[in-house]
């Protein structure tokens, strides 16, 4: 009896050590999963003319899981951001009178990744803007208002910031997403349209301020989805990507837009083009096979979910998608 109470114990010790050993193992990778890890990255915000700008918001948004870190630069315009996975990041620079950029990366934890220099535009009328308070604190009040769903409220700070500024033209943006999220979809068309007219207006072609454009023709998109005019939505989103090429997010979830319609070739078009803008990006690859596997063309189905396995391996999804793969090769024989 002894004996076996020895052996219970030392199977109950061993096993402990067995489940402490795996989680050890797999904890960096649970943790990585949230889009957090050691990575590092760091940089300097400048105006066009190569002076620092002081106070600009970086925001690093991880694409794979949506977590977000963020940092403000300092008075020299440096600014760093720690904590991050690997994987692919988009980090945006905004600051309110200037044009937001943003880039895409791999974002390394192992080793130094390197700076990234963000040059922020001043707007049009920025520069006699930057110096009212009144102003900067008229439109933050608008945004805030706007975050917190009191669109009404919003609208009344963002109309009397344009009566008080109209060449500041990008508020009518904020207006016209407002008025998206309040279902009045003829007046955030009119919005977003003023917005490119004034960019042709003031600047003489969208590429002048492209992250305007971008927006407005994104917006007329989704309110063209919003009234079920999936033709329209898609000249529009067209156009966005034409003014932002290397924007492979937009060109995600656009194929996810026409993909939930079961506009299945058009969902493909989108995929494809982010899968060439962003070549390591996991998930175009995956959706590609579910398109491609919704056509019954199973050849391109492997081997877009082949590459996705390729690509990470790991994902929650893979085990699943071997699965997939394994019964569609069964079919093929």
């Amino acid at each position: 009896m002894k004996n076996l109470k020895k052996i219970l114990i030392n199977i109950f010790c061993l096993s402990l050590f067995i489940f402490i050993l795996i989680f050890f193992t797999i904890s960096p990778y649970l943790f990585s999963q949230a889009g957090l890890g050691k990575g590092r990255i760091s940089g300097i915000v400048v105006d066009d003319t190569g002076n620092p700008i002081e106070g600009a918001l970086i925001v690093a948004q991880s694409i794979e899981h949506q977590t977000k870190l963020d940092a403000k630069s300092e008075k020299d315009g440096s600014w760093a951001i720690g904590g991050l996975g690997s994987g692919i990041w988009r980090i945006t620079a905004t600051k309110n009178g200037y044009t937001s950029s943003f880039i895409e990366m791999n974002v390394h934890q192992l080793r130094q990744n390197p700076p990234i220099t963000f040059t922020l535009k001043k707007l049009p009328g920025a520069i006699a803007l930057q110096g009212d308070k009144e102003a900067f604190d008229m439109f933050d009040k608008g945004s805030k208002l706007q975050q917190e769903k009191r669109y009404d409220e919003s609208l009344e700070v963002f109309q009397e910031f344009s009566f008080k500024f109209p060449e500041i033209y990008q508020v009518h943006l904020n207006v016209g997403s407002i008025y998206m999220e309040k279902g009045e979809l003829e007046k955030a068309c009119q919005e977003f349209q003023y917005v490119l007219n004034k960019i042709k207006e003031t600047q003489g072609e969208y590429k002048k301020d492209e992250e305007a454009a971008r927006r407005a023709f994104t917006g007329l998109g989704e309110c063209a989805l919003k009234k079920g005019d999936l033709d329209e939505a898609q000249k529009n989103f067209s156009k966005a990507l034409e003014i932002s090429p290397k924007d492979s997010i937009l060109a995600y979830n656009v194929g996810e837009i026409f993909f939930s319609h079961s506009k299945v070739d058009e969902a493909i078009k989108y995929f494809d083009l982010a899968t060439k803008i962003k070549k390591e990006w996991p998930k175009p690859y995956l959706k590609l096979g579910y398109c491609h596997l919704n056509k019954a063309d199973f050849e391109k189905s492997i081997e877009f979910f082949k590459k996705f396995l390729e690509l990470d391996p790991q994902n929650p999804e893979a085990q699943n998608i071997r699965s997939i793969i394994a019964q569609l090769e069964k079919m093929k024989k």
